[in-house]
This record gives structure tokens, sequence and C-alpha cells, in this order.
């Protein structure tokens, strides 16, 4: 008897309309390395939260399968997170079921887990053949500003949407626009120079940075870091759509 491939599940939604195109079954993993400050879901950080969920992938997929109908011709599955590519098996096992009943598959991602070393890049590569579309969060264009919005560095973050240019895997690129922090036309004009060096973007969201997972922070006792920090005006958002050509990028690749 094969033994399920398990993943650490926070939680699931049902009618998921803004994480992919048409309607989304939607799964939050746990777990992520990066702690980004305008993080709306915190309690998705910690690894192994004996709150969150064990679950196989057909477990999943027979919870997502029942809202089917409701999904029309370009809904489908998106994993989110937390990080999803902190589980490569999770994903590989629940993606490769799902394609085999057409089931549209999307990855929502930061891409801070990707390296070429392995076993992490030929599990990757696996599971690009399974999946459709990722949302490519990309939360700083600057690599000092990345450090100081996320923790983290951008390098490896960088290569991953070259990699995926070169495989010609389909990406929407999106970015949180932060006053303060990322909206600066000199960050916006460098971000849109590195997005017109891929060549498989089909699509660019400007998100507008906003403060309603701030009461999360508080009940998991953390200080919130962008206290006083508003979200940004109408003009800043059109600005930035602007600087980042998102009217260029409106369709959807499909293989």
């Amino acid at each position: 008897m094969t033994t399920p491939v398990m993943g650490t599940v926070h939680s699931t939604e049902s009618f998921g309309t803004v994480d992919g195109p048409g309607v989304r079954f939607i799964v939050f993993t746990q777990g992520c390395r990066m702690r980004c400050q305008f993080c709306h879901n915190p309690d998705t950080w910690k690894i192994n939260d004996p709150k969150a969920s064990v679950r196989s992938a057909d477990d999943v997929l027979a919870e997502a399968l029942k809202y089917r109908p409701y999904w029309g011709k370009d809904g489908g599955i998106t994993v989110s997170g937390g990080e999803p590519l902190l589980q490569l098996d999770f994903l590989i096992d629940l993606f490769k079921k799902a394609k085999a009943l057409g089931i549209n598959t999307t990855i929502d991602t930061c891409g801070k887990p990707f390296t070429r070393e392995e076993p992490f890049f030929s599990k990757f590569t696996e599971l690009m053949s399974y999946t459709d579309l990722l949302l490519f969060d990309i939360k700083h264009i600057d690599s000092q500003g990345h450090r100081e919005l996320t923790t983290q560095t951008n390098d490896n973050i960088l290569e991953m949407a070259q990699y995926l240019s070169e495989i010609k895997q389909p990406v929407w690129i999106r970015h949180v626009l932060v006053p303060t922090k990322t909206d600066y036309d000199e960050f916006l004009i460098r971000l849109d120079a590195f997005i017109k060096t891929l060549d498989n973007v089909d699509k660019v969201e400007v998100l507008p940075y906003h403060t309603m997972g701030r009461y999360k922070w508080a009940e998991l006792g953390l200080k919130y870091p962008l206290e006083g920090i508003e979200p940004p005006t109408n003009p800043r958002v059109e600005n930035a759509k602007k600087l980042l050509h998102v009217e260029d990028y409106q369709g959807y690749l499909t293989r």
C-alpha cells in the first residue's frame, strides 16, 4: 500500500475570486520563512504549527471537487500560503492528480525557497509540469529594500523569475504597493525594466497595501511594523500601474 503524501494546511477557501483566473478553491499551506512587514497572514508563518492540519493530497482534492461546479471554464485550484514551495512533495501529488482530472492548477508564491540545488530543483521542475500558472509576488526589486521589507534577500527570487521565463512557464507578476517602502518611481521603473526581460509574463497586478490583517499581528502578540502607514492613494496606485505598464499584460496563457 502506497503511503499517502501529507501536507501541512493552514486553511482552505471554497470561493476565491482574486487568486488566479475564474473561481478558485484556495489551499493555504502552513509555513513561511519570509517576514513581510505588510503580511496579512502572519498566522501562517510558523512551520509545523500544531494548530495546522496535516492532510493528504487526496483529502484536499476530495474537498476541492465538491465545489467544481462553480469554477466555470477558467477556475480551478490555487495553492497559496504561507509559502507553498516549502512543501514540494505535497504539491506534486496534489497537482498531478488534479491535472489528471482536467483541473486548472495555480501556485501563489514569493519564490524564496527556489534553488538550483538538489533535491529541490528536480522536484520543482516536475511540479512545473503539472502547474498551469504561477502568481509570482515580487515584494521589492531592490535587494536592500527587499531585505528591509521581508528580512530576506531577493537574489534567488529574481533567479526563479528568470528560470520560469526560460521554460516559458506562465506567470502573473504581483507587486504590493506600500507607501514609504515600495511606492517610489525609481523602484517601479526598475521593476518594470526587469519584467520586460521576461518572456512568460501574462499579467502584472498592482496590489495596494492594506491594513486588514493588522489585527492578526496583535492576536499573535507581534508588533505591527507599518503602524501609521496608510494605504496608497488612488493617484499613486494609478501611477504604479502606468509605470509598470499593466495594460500591456491582459491575457491568460494556456498550454
